[in-house]
């Protein structure tokens, strides 16, 4: 299929980044796919959500209503999340980077469409999950998988209110609570993504659902602010003291001192308890 590229935006780099592009091609009229190619893995870095973000923005302010689809110039990854070292060292990151793209995609006043052509792990699958639709390679390459719990890190409210709003209990709980990897299969079966297929299945989901026309109106993003007003909220709310990963892993660390000192004290008076 021949595309037409409206646009391209550079992702700069960083020293730990080689940076890379987001390309806008138009595989059906009205229809804005956005390639992004960032090796080796697509990381949300910065300089990763801002180019995003700009991409947005040249569509929604540049372009007709349509249906904009985000996927991967990388075939192993969508997405393989954030460089959490880079996360954690950069100040704002959270409130200036990461949430603001997340809330932009769900809150945009167009219907999005994540086309996974490969892995999306933990902020990968954030990211789609901000998306309206979701459509998943058929290809058997890729899994999708919030796996916070391999590496010991929290899962923030607002990443944890998108996958309760958007799945079932149990489905929320094999994500979070078991780091469950869901093939395309799984996740389908699992409520997780709308279809099974390429690019070709993308545009038939956009085409059966009428989604061209949804936003033409003025209010779907409106519409969709009111739906998940609880994550809009959680995305929009500066981050307390304390509840951040490392505020989160300095509580645990505090806690873990405090319940060991009470271990060793507890025992101790259990051998003077022995004596008597």
């Amino acid at each position: 299929m021949a595309l037409t590229e409206l646009f391209s935006v550079p992702i700069p780099a960083l020293p730990s980044h080689p940076g890379g592009s987001i390309v806008c091609t138009t595989p059906a009229p009205k229809v804005y796919l956005l390639t992004f190619t960032s090796p080796d893995d697509n990381r949300l870095t910065p300089n990763f959500c801002r180019a995003l973000l700009n991409a947005l923005d040249i569509i929604e302010f540049g372009h007709e209503p349509g249906v904009v689809v985000t996927t991967s110039g990388i075939k192993k990854f969508y997405s393989n999340g954030l460089d959490l070292g880079l996360a954690l060292s950069t100040l704002g990151f959270w409130e200036e980077s990461l949430y603001p793209l997340f809330r932009r995609f769900l809150t945009y006043p167009m219907p999005t469409v994540a086309l996974l052509n490969g892995h999306a792990f933990a902020g990968g699958i954030f990211l789609a999950m901000h998306h309206d639709y979701r459509v998943f390679t058929g290809s058997g390459r890729g899994f999708a998988c919030v796996n916070e719990l391999d590496f010991g890190a929290p899962l923030p409210p607002p990443l944890s209110s998108i996958v309760r709003i958007k799945t079932t209990p149990l489905v929320y709980r094999s994500l979070v609570l078991e780091a469950k990897r869901f093939d395309a299969k799984a996740a389908l079966e699992a409520g997780i993504v709308d279809a099974v297929g390429e690019l070709d299945a993308a545009l038939k989901l956009i085409e059966d659902r009428g989604l061209v026309a949804k936003g033409t109106k003025g209010s779907y993003g409106w519409l969709k602010e009111e739906m998940y007003k609880e994550s809009v909220a959680l995305l929009d709310a500066p981050s307390p003291a304390g509840l951040g990963i490392t505020g989160v892993r300095a509580a645990n660390k505090k806690r873990r001192e405090g319940g060991q000192k009470w271990l060793k004290e507890w025992k101790e008076g259990q051998s003077q308890k022995a004596k008597l």
